[in-house]
């Protein structure tokens, strides 16, 4: 008798602003095609399909995906990697569909926080894998204390959600930099885009902050930084989440942008390099091997969620051979609330998380170094995670 055919559904930002998510995901659909074709459950060889659907980098899109990859492709898990708007469509379109997925890119309180619920709550259908705010805190005052023992941090976030849980009394940054001896300094909220940083600027000089903290676009921070330049203040590092885990070359087409932050030396957090020392569960491929191959066969620098996209498909493939019933939803979603497995982003362990439904990944703090290639992302600290090689040097700016 046959097997089931089972479908793999990928929800992925192919246009619009998330495309920077988009390219490395296309990219191991297509490089991992030969592993896609099928897979062996018990014994029993199942023909897999991939779909496709476009996100739009929309929520509404999103929505519309979810519901043609469930009702249209029979798609038995989704993917998706996306932004804080847009994961949270997928995940929850996922879940009124009674249909696994698997998710990253973003912190945990904020794939919580963006749905409403506390973080206590298991969902049935949806899962997650990423880091912290609280990891994110802790590398980053590791990359202050390289620069100064004290003083004050500047403190750049937005109003939206972002900006409200990296404020949060119990999820951001404040409980989990209690006891170090840097003292958070917020600048004000402000909307994005920003027009004007003369606010943020003046508090910045009233608390004499040397660094600064932000999880702003590109286009912002490089105006904020414009703005403290020509107010006669230079802050010594600026540590970035966000937006700033990728090239600025690849968030913003404006050459002022890039110049300003080239100057500026972001830092920020790395969740996955070339030399990261992880391998794939597919096949063995190197975090390296895999950068250079993305690197020639796209005439592109890597990007860090090339390594995450990997692993989304090294998870949705184990779930589907280790499902009690591969093409029952609810038996797949149990395969991945059961999942540990090694995967080319390190150890994902849905057994032991910080709450259900989330997988941790570890973090180091890198920053953006100029090259005669464009900006080049170095490890500089690796505390907690020496098995992640230095490749560099912190540099302040001066």
């Amino acid at each position: 008798m046959a097997s089931t055919p089972l479908c793999i559904g990928v929800a992925a930002p192919l246009s619009g602003r998330l495309a920077p998510l988009g390219a490395p995901l296309t990219y191991v659909l297509r490089a991992l095609a030969p592993h896609l074709t099928h897979v062996r459950n018990g014994g029993r060889r199942h023909e897999v399909t991939v779909a496709v659907r476009d996100t739009r980098s929309e929520p509404e899109a999103a929505r519309r995906a979810v519901r043609e990859l469930a009702d249209g492709d029979g798609a038995r898990i989704v993917l998706t990697m996306a932004g804080t708007q847009v994961l949270p469509a997928v995940t929850d379109a996922c879940e009124k569909a009674a249909v696994p997925c698997v998710s990253t890119t973003f912190p945990w309180q904020a794939y919580v926080h963006a749905r409403g619920v506390d973080p206590a709550h298991r969902f049935r259908w949806t899962y997650h894998f990423a880091w912290g705010l609280d990891d994110i805190a802790r590398v980053f005052a590791g990359l202050w204390e390289g620069v100064c023992a004290h003083g004050a941090v500047g403190c750049l976030w937005n109003d939206e959600l972002q900006g409200r849980l990296l404020r949060h009394e119990r999820y951001g940054f404040p409980p989990a930099l209690s006891g170090r001896d840097h003292t958070l300094a917020d600048l004000g909220a402000y909307r994005e885009p920003a027009a004007d940083f003369e606010e943020q600027v003046g508090r910045l000089r009233e608390h004499g902050a040397g660094i600064v903290t932000s999880a702003a676009t590109a286009t912002d921070l490089a105006l904020f930084h414009r703005q403290a330049r020509a107010a006669g203040l230079r802050p010594r590092l600026i540590t970035c989440s966000r937006w700033l885990t990728y090239p600025h070359t690849h968030t913003s087409p404006a050459p002022a942008v890039h110049a300003e932050l080239g100057d500026a030396r972001v830092a920020t957090l790395v969740y996955w390099s070339p030399g990261h020392p992880y391998r794939s569960s597919l096949d063995g491929t190197t975090c390296a091997e895999l950068a250079r191959a993305y690197q020639e066969a796209t005439g592109a620098s890597w990007l860090q969620p090339l390594g995450l996209a990997h692993a989304l498909l090294e998870t949705a493939l184990h779930a589907l051979a280790t499902a009690a019933d591969p093409a029952d939803r609810a038996s797949v979603a149990d395969a991945v609330a059961r999942t540990r497995l090694d995967t080319i982003a390190g150890t994902l362990d849905w057994t032991g998380g910080p709450t259900p439904n989330i997988a941790l990944l570890p973090l180091v703090g890198g920053q953006w170094h100029p090259s005669p290639t464009g900006p080049r992302l170095s490890i500089v600290t690796n505390t907690g995670h020496p098995e992640v090689p230095l490749t560099g040097d912190l540099t302040p700016a001066r």
